[in-house]
This record gives structure tokens, sequence and C-alpha cells, in this order.
């Protein structure tokens, strides 16, 4: 199978500023009430392994861990996997793409895609969502975080590197249609304004997969 365009660029920008992103991302969490505060409810809620798609350095996943889930991270870039090992080596990391997982059909309990399908173009989505819909068991959560608005913002450079990454925004009230049609059922929603240093404001979105058997018991 060709590679799309949009995922070379993703994986050689990531790839460039893996060290750079790192040192960042190791205060993000410390910075953010409401990251924290939506991950800690996905954890109440989630049971099972979990798989972090996009993880980058896997700091997400080291929270998550200490949350107490079952928890392993995929990440596009093979550079941000190495330091994402080194940096939490009681932790499982592989390189893989959201587009098609390496797992079998209701593999997961819980996904939690932090900021990823932001590189997804827009008439990508529905086969991304069709993907994490298959590997999750019914009853399953999904827990996004992305970028709010239209339209996208294209770098070119980033942290002192060259690089060539789009950054899709996205309205909640869309990316949940998205994920009804897709077979999930949206449970929570959380825009906030967007902090100092960021462009726009913020979404937190959690939806489960429909379990049509629990349904056709009640």
């Amino acid at each position: 199978m060709i590679e799309p365009v949009y995922q070379a660029a993703t994986r050689a920008g990531y790839d460039a500023v893996a060290a750079e992103y790192t040192e960042l991302a190791r205060v993000e969490l410390a910075r953010k009430p409401f990251d924290r505060a939506m991950l800690t409810a996905f954890a109440g809620l989630t049971e099972g392994p979990v798989a972090e798609i996009g993880c980058g350095p896997g700091m997400v996943s080291a929270f998550l861990h200490g949350l107490g889930l079952d928890v392993f991270g995929v990440d596009l870039s093979p550079a941000m996997i190495e330091i994402a090992r080194r940096e939490h080596p009681g932790l499982r990391f592989e390189v893989g793409t959201m587009t098609a997982l390496d797992l079998p059909d209701g593999a997961l309990g819980g996904i939690v895609a932090w900021y990823s399908i932001i590189h997804i173009p827009p008439a990508e989505l529905p086969a991304v969502f069709a993907e994490l819909h298959r590997v999750l068991r019914p009853g399953g959560h999904l827990q996004l975080a992305f970028q709010v608005g239209e339209g996208t913002l294209h770098l070119a450079e980033a942290l002192g590197k060259q690089v060539g990454l789009d950054f899709h925004r996205g309205e909640p009230d869309r990316i949940g249609e998205l994920l009804t049609a897709a077979g999930f059922e949206v449970r929570a929603v959380l825009e906030r304004a967007r902090d100092p240093g960021e462009r726009t404001p913020q979404a937190y979105l959690l939806a489960r997969k429909v379990d049509h058997e629990a349904i056709a018991t009640d």
C-alpha cells in the first residue's frame, strides 16, 4: 500500500523535532488541569487494554499508567517511539498509524487520541474513526483532544527545524457527527478558551462504542 503524502510529511516533521518536542511535553500536563481532568475521567470509565494513538514521547501514556490503566502507545514517528521507550522503559511503545492499526477487532477497552487527529485531513476522518471503532470492544471508550476551528494551519518551521506539518482544526459538533456515523455515542464534550501560547480554543470529546447487544437486552 502506498503511504499517503500527509502521513510521510507528519512522520518526517515529528522525527525532525522529536528531541525539542519532548522537552516541551515534559511540563504540559502539569500546566493543564482540564487535560488531567478529562484523562482522569476516561481512566475511571475504562477497563482493559488502552492504546494511546499518536503517543509522541509517551507522557500521556505514563499519566494514564499512573492512574492504573494497562496502556501502550503507538506513534507514526520512529524518533518519538525511541524517546518514549527510553523515557518510560516500563511501558510498551510501537511504531504504527491510526489509519491501519496492527490490532484484531475488539482488542481494546479504550483509545486515547490526544491531539493526533489534528494531522488527519478532514476527508479522511470517517475512515480513521471506522478503524478506531473496529479495534474497540463494544462499550469501549474513545477520548479525543483537538484544536477548535476551521481550516488548516501549515508550519514550514517548528522548534527551530524545517518541517511540513499540517494542523487541521475541528468543530466539536462536526467531530461528534462523524463519530456517531461511525457507530459511537458521544458522552461528553468540553471546550475551553485558549491558554497563553495557544492559537485556538481546545476541545475534549469522550465517546463510547455502541454496544448493540446490551441495548437489545435492556
